[in-house]
């Protein structure tokens, strides 16, 4: 079936509309970053540059790394942009742009997010690593597609009968990692846990500044879920639509965060640009090891 122009969008010099990428453009290797800026402190590193471009937020370089050809794409803030990336990326790999239709041989891509983070936990500290094993998703974008066979409704049951889940909010989903990607990059350097995925920086995370937040305690509750050893260990804004779409497109993604605060004992890094760093490079290291 032939995909419309208006749902395959395509630049004149076709091109992906937002993200401005041909299919020649990016590898199969992908590390996402939320800031445009953090787009060249890992590629800094690389040996070479083979391509580089920017549209709105979204800045891609791809180049080589120890003889990995690598792509880095800034990705902006939020589920909402995690949304356009990778169904665009997706698109690159596996829709035929002259013929507008989807290719018989599917391509999975490598997706690994290096991002900032805050830690729920009293005992994971400030300036660590943390490994997202399971993502949950509290903003409700993956609802727009059908989740059912890639979440783990006991998991989700169980944090809404402990959080006594406002019911007019949308339902918790929770989905897990690439565990090929997860055996790659973990290391007795890295924690691990759950990932929570809020839909905003301030109220839905529990942020007070002029304006109220209608459960006070909705913080402490997640921060105390346990499932079998699974706990909510950090708070962010885009692992679980990098998960939820990853799985239901059929590529591998995992998440690596820099834990630059401690939200339980109200803590902030004094190094954060150290730490992520830190994390580019142990990231870029276990990528071509």
């Amino acid at each position: 079936m032939k995909l419309k122009e208006s749902e395959l969008i395509l630049n004149d010099n076709g091109s992906i509309y937002h993200l401005n990428l041909k299919p020649e453009d990016i590898s199969n290797d992908i590390i996402f970053v939320g800031d445009p800026d953090r787009v060249e402190k890992v590629t800094q590193y690389f040996d070479r540059i083979d391509f580089s471009i920017q549209k709105r937020e979204f800045k891609t370089i791809t180049g080589v790394y120890k003889n990995k050809r690598i792509s880095v794409i800034s990705t902006g803030i939020g589920s909402d942009n995690i949304d356009i990336v990778l169904n665009e990326l997706d698109a690159l790999v596996n829709i035929n742009f002259q013929t507008r239709t989807i290719k018989e041989n599917h391509t999975a891509l490598n997706i690994i997010r290096i991002g900032t983070s805050g830690s729920l936990q009293k005992d994971i500290p400030v300036n660590s690593f943390l490994l997202s094993t399971h993502a949950l998703d509290i903003n409700g974008m993956l609802r727009s597609y059908p989740t059912e066979n890639i979440s783990h409704s006991d998991i989700e049951n169980a944090f809404v009968a402990h959080t006594n889940w406002d019911p007019k909010r949308c339902f918790p989903l929770v989905i897990k990692n690439s565990k090929t990607l997860e055996s790659k990059l973990v290391s007795d350097k890295v924690f691990k846990g759950m990932t929570a995925t809020a839909g905003g920086f301030y109220g839905p995370q529990g942020r007070i500044l002029r304006l109220a937040v209608k459960d006070p305690n909705l913080n402490s509750k997640i921060d105390s879920f346990d499932y079998h050893g699974i706990k909510v260990t950090n708070l962010e804004m885009e692992t679980s639509a990098i998960y939820g779409l990853s799985k239901l497109l059929g590529h591998r993604a995992c998440s690596m965060n820099a834990i630059i605060a401690n939200r339980a004992l109200g803590m902030f890094s004094e190094k954060p640009d150290k730490v992520i760093q830190d994390l580019i490079l142990y990231t870029l290291e276990k990528m071509v090891s």
